[in-house]
């Protein structure tokens, strides 16, 4: 099955069209500026030049007609005609309290996920209009909605209840939902396949590590907990977001620097992180080269608390799941930087991880997966490229199969 893969923004539109026998992009692309002057597609199908041609778009509708149009065109598409798409798979990034798994899109169902908009205003909003827009453009094709946070719907009550008054979580649906649940999921099956045994038996710590970064513990194939919580904010420091700090810093800073819940909201998600404390990008590549080439102090700082938090995210997934078989790498930076892999994985020895710096050093382009632990090490180390595309694609064609 032809599957289009959708992920919609509030003035872009990024798409695949994915095919689930040969699990492999037959294109790529997205639309820019959605209702903004200076629209425009890129558009790339394997083996031809990339496409690219200015357009106006004035809504999501216009980019979903400009897509089926670029992937239907003789000279630079890839099908003949839209009835070779077989269903529409839409990534939706909060499924709320609502959804545990991927759903068939219905009028009720959107009804549920419109409820998810104050959960994730800057991400459910645009999510919805995307979804509306192929549905009015490809009326008779199915369509199917994949949640983030459906991987993690698995977690025991202890694990996702905040110790705050339970009147307010239960009221405003607060507790650790998590995310990246698509790109944990197929690590986490490759890793279990790799490791040669039942799921139920395997222990597993998967780290997503990318501009956004997430670490979940995979205990016999499911969840058992996972570093982002009520919001994508919580847990690993990233390229922009604090992560996990104390709570009272929020209501401190707001006093001091008579910031409103806006602004402290801002300064959390778009200044913190790796750009906070580094101070000159939140790029992991240009921290990196300050700190290598040259020496600078905050860069290294910002590296070192990285991979500190990852290290002390991996022994404590260990001892919450009692005891660890893997860990996996993955994502932009988890996929290509050798020293957020090597750093977290020293001094983990006594957990039975001999981490083997020569396989780490020759990792090359294309990514491919990678074994980066010696053939004697107890806990197994890998590099393994997350295929989200690949989790939405099989989902929605599971859906669609069922009707």
């Amino acid at each position: 099955m032809n599957v289009l893969i959708v992920n919609a923004g509030s003035s872009s539109l990024k798409y695949q069209l994915f095919n689930t026998e040969s699990k492999t992009a037959l294109a790529k692309g997205g639309c820019e500026r959605i209702g903004e002057e200076g629209g425009a597609i890129s558009h790339k199908v394997p083996g031809k030049e990339p496409y690219e041609r200015l357009a106006d778009l004035k809504t999501h509708e216009d980019a979903i007609k400009l897509v089926i149009e670029t992937l239907t065109d003789s000279k630079v598409g890839c099908i003949g005609s839209m009835s070779e798409i077989g269903a529409v798979g839409h990534r939706v990034v909060h499924g709320g309290p609502y959804f545990t798994g991927s759903v068939l899109a219905t009028e009720e169902v959107l009804e549920k996920v419109e409820l998810c908009r104050e959960l994730a205003p800057l991400h459910i909003g645009p999510s919805l209009v995307g979804i509306h827009a192929c549905l009015d453009v490809m009326k008779d094709v199915p369509q199917v909605l994949v949640f983030d946070t459906a991987f993690h719907s698995t977690m025991p009550k202890e694990a996702y209840t905040f110790a705050i008054p339970q009147e307010y979580s239960e009221k405003y649906h607060i507790r650790r939902y998590g995310f990246h649940g698509s790109s944990h999921r197929y690590v986490s099956r490759e890793m279990i396949k790799i490791l040669g045994k039942p799921a139920e038996e395997t222990k597993i710590v998967t780290c997503h590590l990318g501009n956004g970064s997430s670490i979940a513990a995979v205990k016999g194939g499911k969840v058992l907990d996972t570093t982002m919580g009520f919001t994508p904010l919580d847990g690993l420091m990233m390229g922009t977001r604090s992560g996990a700090i104390d709570p009272a810093i929020v209501s401190f800073l707001m006093e001091k620097e008579n910031l409103s819940a806006a602004e402290i909201n801002t300064v959390l998600n778009k200044k913190s992180g790796i750009l906070g404390v580094y101070g000159a990008s939140s790029d992991f590549r240009d921290c990196r080269t300050a700190m290598e080439e040259r020496k600078d102090e905050r860069a290294s700082l910002a590296i070192h608390m990285l991979a500190y938090q990852v290290k002390k995210y991996i022994g404590a997934y260990a001892a919450a799941m009692g005891g660890l078989d893997a860990v996996v790498f993955t994502a932009g930076i988890g996929e290509n930087n050798n020293i957020i892999r090597s750093m977290p994985c020293k001094g983990l020895e006594f957990l039975g991880i001999d981490f083997d710096d020569e396989a780490n050093d020759a990792v090359k382009r294309p990514i491919e997966t990678t074994c980066l632990s010696k053939a004697g090490s107890k806990v197994k180390v890998y590099l393994i490229p997350t295929n989200e595309e690949l989790i939405i694609a099989e989902d929605t064609e599971a859906v669609v199969s069922a009707l």
